[in-house]
């Protein structure tokens, strides 16, 4: 695996336009010409999307924003308000074809301080979301996944007539977790019938990530780990903090718990990566009470789906011990339970060759499972397709497969770190995939697998 390390400019030196027309029958040049016409539209997009995040089923603006755009294309139908504020664009070619290719972006941004020094950067405060006031910034890519999605809009609606099929523009919402007590994201799509008619013979989509830019990373298996919500809420009995001997606090054994959940990896030898996370503690009342209650909100991650059962088993009865030697009690739920994202191998050898046009052999590399998790699973698990990692930093591939800086650059920033940030040069690419994997599945060069 060689080092990469193209800049912006040497990547998509050969799709500037360049004034000559290309031939009207060759529909992925065209493809790849019109994307690079519309680029400075799709970042200003991304920018406006940026600088105005919204949480997870509160994407009001956004979704006007898209369902504006995909009526001013005239797409057949523009679907609006789908389990919160989804939108499904309905793209019917002009020529007879039975095969039906659903592109999805997720459109909510993250409860977190930016500091990526953009000069777009989101100073957004959510003052009424559960739990808040929150800030809000596009810490995780979205807002690049929506402008791409949106540009793809563009190209494929200028070549309706020559199109065989359909193509469905599905911009997700809630794909970051609604507040626990909502509904939201692609299960609530799938339950509301957004995919259904028509229902897609291939669903695709990518998330950008600290990969070299323009590099696209796939993998046959688990892409992504299936993930669920851990809420453990322990159960003491409050007294006033002058005479804690007649009550019993909870946060001790909340504490306890804690720790403990560390040392659930070694009652699990042998297993695949999996991650138990308590990111979030919440106590009712004051500093001199002790109180009746405090909640904990974690995650389990599994890179095999198969040992989620195994370790829900292992968090429930670690928590309920631990609680019970203080005597208190605690309540373990496991809410949200999102599927892992399944390349299967013969989509990915169906779509390489699509692949390998947009960006080169060189700048396809195999990822590693990851930890992440993205509910585009559920979409793609049921349909069949591929979802992909498309890098949008200033770093090079190792021959090992680590990353690192390159010098001069802004360096690695994970998704969900308040410095995350994506380069501008990858939409174009982001573009350009969307519409000649949607033009290359519809016509038949991305077979549906037997």
């Amino acid at each position: 695996m060689a080092c990469i390390a193209l800049t912006g400019k040497e990547r998509f030196a050969s799709h500037e336009p360049t004034g000559e027309k290309v031939p009207p029958h060759d529909l992925h040049a065209r493809f790849d010409q019109a994307a690079a016409e519309i680029g400075e539209q799709v970042v200003a997009w991304r920018h406006h999307l940026h600088s105005h995040p919204e949480l997870s089923n509160r994407e009001t603006a956004t979704a006007q924003m898209v369902a504006d755009h995909l009526r001013a294309l005239k797409l057949d139908e523009v679907r609006t308000d789908i389990a919160g504020h989804g939108v499904v664009g309905v793209l019917r070619g002009g020529r007879d074809g039975d095969r039906v290719v659903a592109l999805r972006a997720d459109i909510d941004a993250l409860p977190i301080k930016e500091e990526s020094g953009e000069d777009f950067s989101s100073t957004v405060i959510d003052d009424d979301y559960p739990g808040g006031p929150y800030p809000v910034a596009h810490a995780c890519g979205h807002d690049c996944h929506t402008a791409m999605l949106m540009g793809a809009a563009s190209v494929l609606a200028q070549a309706r007539d020559e199109l065989p099929g359909t193509v469905l523009f599905v911009f997700q919402p809630a794909e970051e977790g609604p507040p626990i007590d909502e509904e939201g994201g692609a299960r609530e799509m799938e339950a509301e019938g957004a995919l259904s008619d028509p229902a897609p013979t291939m669903v695709f989509g990518m998330h950008v990530t600290p990969y070299p830019k323009g590099v696209v990373a796939y993998l046959a298996g688990n892409q992504y780990g299936a993930s669920v919500l851990i809420r453990i809420t322990v159960h003491g009995k409050g007294v006033h903090g002058s005479t804690p001997w007649e009550g019993i606090d909870p946060l001790p054994p909340a504490a306890d718990i804690i720790v403990a959940m560390g040392q659930v990896y070694r009652q699990l030898p042998g297993y695949d990566p999996l991650a138990i996370t308590i990111g979030h503690v919440e106590d009712v009342g004051r500093f001199n009470v002790v109180g009746e209650s405090v909640q904990l909100l974690g995650t389990i991650r599994c890179t095999v789906e198969a040992d989620m059962e195994v370790a829900r088993e292992r968090v429930k009865r670690t928590a309920e011990h631990v609680a019970q030697a203080y005597g208190a009690t605690a309540d373990v739920e496991f809410l949200q339970p999102v599927p892992a994202v399944h390349n299967t191998q013969p989509w990915i050898d169906a779509i390489l060759p699509t692949l390998e046009h947009v960006v080169g052999h060189d700048h396809l590399v195999k990822a590693p499972p990851g930890l992440g998790y993205d509910d585009v699973s559920v979409f793609v698990n049921k349909y069949g397709g591929a979802y992909l990692q498309l890098g949008a930093q200033d770093v090079e591939l190792r021959p090992d497969g680590s990353m690192a800086p390159i010098p001069g650059g802004r360096g690695i920033a994970m998704n969900h770190n308040p410095h995350f940030y994506a380069d501008d040069s990858v939409l174009e690419t982001g573009v350009r995939m969307h519409a000649n994997v949607a033009l290359d599945h519809l016509t038949g060069t991305i077979p549906v697998p037997n």
